[in-house]
């Protein structure tokens, strides 16, 4: 049987999540990721040997949220080394991405730094670097997509005035001393972090040093080492989907990130990355159409590392 072509692949994915349409809802705990309408939906590929093929929403600018959180980590990890480590821990959490009963349990340490808890730890560490994290997490996401990407302060806005739930982990982590500074200062920073706007195509440009062995084929510089690389691969396949990451395992195999706003990002080590978008949401926070077509894909092109 003739193999298909990237283009052709995406063209048949395109088709087969079409069912999936409706059966989730846009994140409303937000209200400006509310009103995006549901039927959006865009896919990117990129490949390390440079192809780069795209369908649908592909170039609309969406927010991004928590796959910001690779970022922040690369640039923590590329900054201060293991001692990230002493913040948080590489373990799944098997709770909700913004539970506090466990983090308490624990002692204030969360369990990865994907989940909210997390997240916070690192841009505690980033604050230690430069008194704007989000900033820095904008610039490295633009370096690596080789484009100007922007913050949008409408959502950083509407997610700080309802960010409580973050309030409360981040009080709970300074009263452990795994954070240090100011709850308000880390759980601000943050969310103008989460409110980053970027496209699949760019994301997926951003990514591929994941799938490279750390080099970046678009910024033509070696952005981690091989060994943080896998590390990071390996994080993302075991915590990047939070409490439903052994389900998109055994659909997807594929390490990979996943935003409220509705994209999701998968690495194909050694050969590309995979970015998608719908803003529809499973009950995880993780998109229904965005998974569906990951699925598709890996199925197809029979990518998955498992």
């Amino acid at each position: 049987m003739k193999e298909l072509s990237i283009a052709e692949v995406l063209a048949e994915v395109a088709v087969l999540v079409k069912p999936h349409f409706g059966k989730g809802r846009t994140a409303d705990y937000i209200p400006s990721l509310a009103s995006v309408p549901g039927s959006k939906f865009g896919m990117a590929v990129r490949t390390v040997a440079g192809e780069e093929h795209v369908i649908g929403d592909a170039d609309e600018g969406f927010s991004v949220q928590s796959i910001t959180k690779v970022f922040a980590l690369g640039l923590a990890l590329n900054r201060i080394g293991d001692e990230v480590w002493t913040r948080v821990g590489k373990e799944p959490s098997g709770t909700p991405f913004n539970h506090l009963s466990l983090l308490e349990a624990e002692k204030g340490v969360p369990r990865n730094p994907f989940i909210n808890a997390g997240a916070l730890a690192i841009t505690d560490v980033l604050l230690d670097v430069s008194p704007d994290p989000a900033g820095l997490v904008r610039d490295f996401a633009g370096f690596l997509a080789d484009e100007r990407v922007e913050i949008d302060a409408t959502v950083a806005a509407s997610e700080l005035a309802n960010a409580w739930q973050n309030r409360a982990i981040a009080s709970l982590m300074r009263g452990q001393g795994t954070i240090t500074h100011e709850p308000e200062a880390v759980v601000a920073a943050y969310c103008r972090q989460c409110a980053l706007t970027m496209s699949c195509r760019q994301l997926a440009r951003a990514f591929l040093p994941l799938a490279a062995g750390g080099f970046s084929p678009v910024a033509q510089e070696t952005i981690f080492h091989e060994r943080l690389t896998r590390r990071l691969n390996a994080l993302l396949l075991t915590c990047g989907i939070y409490d439903s990451v052994g389900n998109f395992a055994y659909r997807v195999g594929l390490p990979s990130k996943s935003g409220v706003g509705g994209g999701v990002v998968a690495v194909i080590p050694g050969k590309a990355t995979v970015a998608v978008w719908s803003p529809e949401l499973d009950r995880f926070g993780t998109s229904v159409v965005g998974t569906a077509a990951l699925e598709a894909f890996s199925q197809i092109t029979n990518c998955s590392v498992l």
